[in-house]
């Protein structure tokens, strides 16, 4: 008997099907209409958006949007080909500038995704007699870009300096000269954990490794300019790489990587996520452009800062169990069943707000989470109407067991 391709997805299938069905799945869940960086319409009714990952509020931005309008009347809904063909347009090269101007680097190159990015990068650096020595927790973008890649891959625990200088001991040891890429985050993106950059990177510079960040999620949130983790922890000079999505604070889609290496630009020659897939259309080029541009100028980042301190501190007020750590625009709530986790999304959708839902194997230690992320645009009002309906939803479902005073810093 041949065996159905699809049968190996019969426990994930078996799972999905026991969710609720319409609007509490959150896996069909859709926004009827976005009315601004921290509202939309979704099953009829306004909601707040506490799970966008879009930290600037750069999406409904004036001058953002006027670009983008302006090279789409201008240049057209796309480009038709790959950067290598006929996909690269001025403007294109003038977001890679810009790029280089923000981070003070020698060279930048534009990929169509943040995923992209991580999987064309990794896979071209590290080769068949190469390391990629990677974190544990790493975003699966990372975990991919290992697999596309002929390098051998060797995890360390999640943001252990000890354990990274144990791993590359041992490689050092058995293999002197063999190149490796160590591959960090600046910010995780499930618990909004920083990484100890300073730790981790002089242990990789101690064992002649490259370094390697992905800022995703710290672009624009950490730094004195928002360049990220990198620059807020003073070791941008000690990393060779960096990798970031214009997805999140940037408001618009694509990636990225800088770097001063004098042969980075080899990359366009052998990187095939770069050199076989469409390049960006001309007003999302534009948009990120200018979001870049306004993120170097303006101090957001205080703002969102904030707003992360109100909703952390009132969520651990109210007697939630957190699992966020630090400080960060994340806060992820840990929820023990995961029946009760899906209920709990389902409660605050009802209560008007949305929160990301985050189950194993996307979440590390296979924990159930109730993930919020933050913008600079969410008032105090709308953070205390979170905390407010987060408390009426704990209570209900036995989460938490008295009314706590809640913290109004």
């Amino acid at each position: 008997m041949t065996l159905d391709l699809f049968d190996k997805f019969d426990p994930i299938l078996k799972d999905y099907n026991s969710l609720p069905d319409g609007a509490a799945n959150p896996f069909t869940v859709s926004m009827e209409k976005v009315l601004s960086p921290t509202t939309a319409i979704i099953n009829g009714r306004e909601t707040i958006l506490a799970g966008t990952n879009n930290y600037m509020g750069m999406t409904f931005n004036a001058e953002c949007i006027a670009a983008a309008q302006e090279a789409l009347s201008t240049q057209g809904t796309g480009t038709t080909g790959s950067r290598v063909l006929n996909g690269t347009y001025n403007s294109h090269k003038q977001l890679e500038t810009t790029l280089k101007e923000f981070y003070g680097t020698d060279h930048a190159i534009v990929f169509s995704t943040g995923y992209q990015a991580n999987l064309g990068v990794i896979s071209t650096l590290a080769g068949p007699k190469d390391y990629v020595v990677i974190d544990a927790d790493s975003h699966a973008s990372i975990y991919d870009g290992c697999a596309m890649g002929n390098a051998t891959v060797v995890r360390f625990k999640h943001n252990n300096p000890e354990n990274l200088d144990k791993r590359l001991t041992r490689i050092r040891r058995d293999d002197p000269e063999a190149g490796i890429l160590v591959v960090l985050e600046g910010v995780y993106s499930m618990l909004g954990d920083q990484a100890p950059l300073k730790e981790l990177t002089r242990i990789s510079k101690d064992h002649k490794a490259y370094v390697l960040v992905d800022e995703a999620h710290s672009i624009g949130v950490f730094g004195e300019t928002g360049r990220g983790v990198a620059q807020e922890q003073g070791v941008e000079d000690q990393v060779d790489f960096i990798i970031g999505t214009f997805s999140k604070s940037v408001g618009t889609i694509g990636g990225y990587c800088v770097s001063n290496h004098p042969k980075f630009e080899a990359l366009r020659l052998v990187c095939r996520p770069y050199i076989f897939t469409a390049s960006l259309p001309p007003s999302v080029v534009a948009s990120a452009t200018k979001a870049l541009e306004l993120i170097a100028s303006t101090n957001l980042r205080s703002k969102l800062l904030d707003n992360s301190r109100k909703l952390n501190k009132g969520l651990k007020s109210i007697g939630f169990t957190m699992g966020t750590t630090g400080e960060s625009p994340i806060a992820a709530i840990i929820v023990d069943d995961q029946n009760t986790a899906i209920a709990f999304w389902g409660e605050m959708l009802k209560e008007g707000v949305y929160v990301n839902l985050a189950l194993p194997p996307a979440t590390p230690n296979r924990l159930n989470l109730m993930r919020c992320s933050l913008s600079a645009a969410h008032t105090f009002e709308q953070i205390d109407f979170m905390l407010e309906k987060f408390e009426l939803v704990g209570k209900k479902l036995g989460l938490i067991q008295e009314v706590s005073a809640r913290a109004t810093a």
